[in-house]
């Protein structure tokens, strides 16, 4: 999900092309789109597409909770879509200007529907897993050839991660995911709602968190790839791209992306349109765009997520359709799990948790 510079560099560009013209603005993560999608979008519409990236769901939903962002579009996951709806954040979708809501994928659309119910507020824009990327050849030297590469006790027994922080690990800094990923580590429902079983996560986060290089959410992409680390707990699709960059760069690296034996979240980044939008209508132009069979898959095959579109499907490359890890099997599926959002007492005491975790006190 992630590119913070280039994309907005990107976004100046196209905008300086079209001066004048009506705008939509969008708010997505990070190197999470084909950017020459950008300037399809701007051909064919004849609308300035403004283009800015975050990338943690904790900023982009402070700015949507407070108000006037100046966005028509934006990108949440499903779980804090759900608490951003009931908060009145969103406005309904028109579906009589979405005609390519024909395109959706029914399996992906009824799951979204636990969070946004009839499919009303939004659409899905990507799915996927959060699980972990590795460096084969270097987890391997430090941790033995029986290395755990396929377990959460990689990255939550402190034994393991002690030897690891030789090499650099990465974590999502997204109490949303780690957390949960901790509960199922310890055989916990990921879905706990209640304080007593959530806070069991504290001492399995607590204990490896010092061995842990950073908690952010972008930068992992590059530094897998780079071999400046070599464990990621993070986002399916952004491991894989960093797999694909090692690749490229021609540096030996072997990056895999294993999803824990032990059950991954599966997620959902939902496209909708707040309720002061600008321009909600060019925000409907831009949704359907997207929702376009071959720009969805143009999107999918650069991002390596696998999409909620299912005419896309014909348009993927098989290195993306044919991949497990982005398009899972039945039983591996069964394997995954959602989570509901907190409620605002739980998730004040999650972030105060989470602050503590990192900080150390």
């Amino acid at each position: 999900m992630k590119f913070k510079g280039m994309m907005t560099a990107a976004a100046a560009l196209l905008a300086a092309g079209v001066a004048g013209a009506e705008e939509v603005h969008v708010y997505n993560w990070s190197d999470y789109i084909d950017e020459s999608l950008l300037a399809k979008f701007e051909q064919e519409t004849g609308i300035k597409l403004v283009y800015d990236v975050f990338d943690s769901n904790e900023i982009l939903e402070t700015k949507l909770l407070a108000g006037g962002s100046g966005y028509d579009v934006v990108v949440p996951t499903g779980s804090f879509l759900q608490r951003q709806i009931q908060a009145g954040v969103f406005q309904k979708l028109d579906r009589s200007k979405l005609p390519n809501l024909a395109n959706m994928w029914d399996l992906i659309s009824e799951r979204v529907a636990k969070y946004d119910p009839g499919n009303e507020y939004s659409v899905n824009y990507m799915w996927g897993t959060t699980g972990i990327g590795v460096n084969v050849a270097k987890v391997k030297e430090v941790l033995g050839e029986d290395a755990p590469i396929n377990s959460l006790a990689l990255i939550f027994d402190p034994a393991n991660m002690e030897k690891l922080s030789q090499c650099g690990v990465h974590f999502l800094d997204t109490p949303s995911e780690v957390i949960p990923a901790a509960l199922a580590y310890l055989g916990e429902n990921p879905d706990a709602q209640d304080m007593e079983t959530i806070s069991k996560a504290e001492p399995v986060i607590a204990a490896v968190a010092p061995y842990v290089q950073k908690f952010q959410s972008s930068e992992f992409i590059n530094a897998l790839a780079n071999g400046d680390i070599c464990v990621a707990y993070g986002w399916s699709g952004d491991i894989l791209q960093a797999r694909d960059r090692a690749v490229e760069a021609g540096n030996g690296a072997e990056i895999v992306y294993n999803i824990p034996k032990e059950g991954a979240l599966m997620w959902f980044d939902q496209l909708a349109i707040p309720a002061d939008a600008p321009n909600p209508d060019a925000a409907h132009k831009f949704i359907n765009f997207m929702m376009d069979a071959q720009n969805s898959a143009a999107a999918s095959n650069y991002v390596y997520y696998a999409s909620g579109n299912k005419a896309a499907q014909e348009f993927l490359n098989e290195d993306v359709i044919g991949d497990p890890s982005i398009y899972p099997d039945e039983e591996t599926l069964s394997h995954l799990y959602t989570t509901s959002p907190w409620d605002p007492k739980v998730n004040r005491d999650v972030n105060r948790l989470w602050t503590k975790i990192k900080s150390g006190t």
